[in-house]
């Protein structure tokens, strides 16, 4: 029972590691799964993001990102754009994880 319990425990801890969202910033627009653009005010985003600086501490698409050094490693790549209207998702960044979350949950499905 108890190598059961264990087993469980080890498959919630997995499954948490692998859902974190994990980022990568890509040098080209081709190689992006999605546009980012980053807005001047929290109003205008429609995420919330918190840097994190451990990737076990991202969250599961609540806005908390781990930016990966490789692209393999991550979760969604990324390209930040120049101008809003060239932006899938228009992001603000804010200094605490309490304020990660999203804005407009219309988006939400990019980032699945």
């Amino acid at each position: 029972m108890k190598i059961a319990g264990l087993l469980i425990a080890v498959l919630i801890v997995f499954a948490l590691k692998t859902n974190a969202q994990k980022v990568y910033s890509t040098d080209a627009d081709y190689k992006a799964d999605i546009k980012v653009f980053v807005v001047s005010s929290d109003y205008q985003a429609d995420l919330l993001v918190y840097k994190v600086d451990a990737d076990y501490k991202a969250g599961d698409n609540d806005g908390k990102w781990f930016f990966t050094d490789s692209d393999y490693q991550a979760k969604k790549k990324i390209y930040f754009v120049d101008a809003d209207y060239k932006a899938d998702l228009k992001i603000y960044f804010v200094s605490s994880d309490y304020q990660a979350g999203w804005k407009n949950d219309a988006k939400k499905y990019l980032l699945y």
